[in-house]
């Protein structure tokens, strides 16, 4: 069996307290760690009366994490400069490694929402209780916009989906042509409608989305990206998520200069504005080279910050998002800096939150770093994990058990703390009742935590 003997050298001689439980005015939460499967590895524990409980530095659950992503704070010309250095390496090919070929085969845990649907707030009602258009004259009085050419159509903001869509093919172009202009207007109210009817035009129907692509609608959108009316930007970032759902648009985005803007909503905008700023930089992951480009561009910590403080909408964009891009090594380095592994963590540990699969694909892909190990076992992961293992559902035992065998092929110590959390029973038990893909890797496991201390140290970090 695994000796212990290092794992626990530095945590006796420090010890810290801390309490199962943590009240709150309505709820009591149950700190991981502390199942049937504690009580079993007593059996494994040759000191210290068997209380583990300061083996695990995972504090709480994720409604209890502080944000603590680490901001690059890039500034335009950082941006620009690795942006440059990403185009010289454009042409040389990257080489798969076979466990993010393995990570990949667990994407169906993102099956029901990585469609990146159009349009997913859904919040259109806005559109019926805009202010009429004012500008300010040059003493900084308010005063009635002038009319524009066809200017009657854009300040009308009681058309519906349905309206918008019934418009005619020979009628569509020049409904555009009215909306790109708009968005030229020195009148706020005018470029947010305008805005807000691109959005609507391109919610449902392909072929809107590619003419509106064409007609020259997306360079002029992406300054409203920046714009200090929160209702302007939102509908700006949504017509932008839409229009990119058709493949010829991505690259009319992204040689925009899309991807800076779309990460400055991610960190500004309102919670609609964010969570479809992080469904189209998901829909721009799509084309593998723009993986590097948006993870260069500051994406990673605000998607953490999203994780961390968002709704349950804006948690599940956060988690497609990061799912996507840290499929390549910078990024996976880039998550785990920003703090990226705690709420995952957390969220693991909230079974039933209907997150709990889906962050644990993410943290198995963060595990494929160095880096990304040691955070995970510094924030609990392990206990959280072998907790997955013991009662999560079919596949959350197997994303589980992939990420354990991450974490414990080439380190003795991990084998040590996964013994000491009571994991041999339950890796038994999936060895003999899970699915053919979680039998094949506990039983991998299981043979890592048989073999000999002195035959394992060799490959030991």
């Amino acid at each position: 069996m695994v000796s212990l003997e290092d794992s626990h050298s530095s945590s006796n001689r420090f010890p810290l307290p801390r309490n199962i439980y943590t009240t709150s005015s309505t709820k009591i939460y149950r700190h991981v760690g502390r199942s049937m499967r504690t009580i079993r590895s007593n059996m494994f524990h040759s000191d210290n009366g068997g209380d583990d409980t300061n083996s695990c530095s995972f504090s709480g659950p994720v409604a209890a994490v502080r944000s603590a992503f680490v901001s690059e704070n890039l500034t335009d010309s950082v941006v620009d400069m690795r942006l440059g250095e990403l185009a010289l390496r454009t042409n040389k090919s990257v080489k798969s490694s076979s466990s993010e070929e393995e990570f990949l085969d667990l994407s169906q845990a993102f099956s029901d929402f990585s469609a990146c649907s159009s349009d997913i707030s859904g919040e259109l009602q806005r559109l019926a209780s805009l202010p009429p258009p004012a500008l300010e004259d040059s003493n900084g009085q308010s005063s009635e916009v002038h009319p524009e050419p066809c200017m009657g159509f854009l300040q009308r903001e009681n058309f519906s989906t349905e309206i918008i869509e019934s418009i005619s093919p020979e009628d569509l172009q020049p409904t555009v042509k009215i909306c790109i202009d708009g968005l030229q207007s020195p009148s706020i109210a005018v470029k947010r409608s305008a805005a807000a009817k691109l959005r609507l035009l391109a919610k449902n129907r392909a072929d809107n989305r590619a003419l509106i692509g064409e007609s020259g609608a997306v360079p002029a959108l992406i300054p409203l990206l920046r714009c200090s009316d929160p209702w302007t930007q939102e509908h700006a970032v949504t017509a932008l998520l839409n229009l990119s759902l058709h493949e010829g648009n991505k690259m009319v985005i992204t040689d925009a200069g899309a991807i800076k803007s779309l990460v400055y909503v991610l960190k500004t905008g309102t919670e609609t504005s964010k969570q479809n700023a992080a469904c189209a930089l998901l829909s721009l992951a799509l084309v593998e080279e723009n993986k590097s480009s948006i993870g260069a561009c500051g994406a990673i910590p605000p998607l953490v910050s999203l994780l961390l403080n968002g709704s349950n909408r804006g948690k599940k964009d956060a988690l497609t998002t990061m799912y996507k891009l840290c499929s390549i090594k910078p990024n996976k380095e880039r998550a785990v800096s920003a703090g990226a592994v705690k709420p995952l963590v957390a969220l693991v540990a909230e079974q039933g939150s209907g997150m709990a699969e889906k962050a644990m694909v993410v943290l198995s892909s963060l595990a494929g770093v160095e880096e990304g190990k040691e955070a995970i076992v510094e924030e609990g992961g392990i206990a959280v994990l072998v907790e997955a293992i013991e009662d999560g559902t079919v596949k959350g035992k197997e994303f589980a058990v992939v990420t354990l065998l991450q974490l414990c092929a080439d380190s003795v110590r991990n084998r040590g703390l996964l013994v000491r959390e009571g994991a041999i029973p339950p890796l038994v038990a999936l060895s003999q009742t899970g699915s053919v893909r979680a039998k094949h890797k506990a039983e991998t496991l299981l043979g890592y935590l048989r073999e000999p201390r002195q035959e394992a140290s060799a490959s030991s970090p």
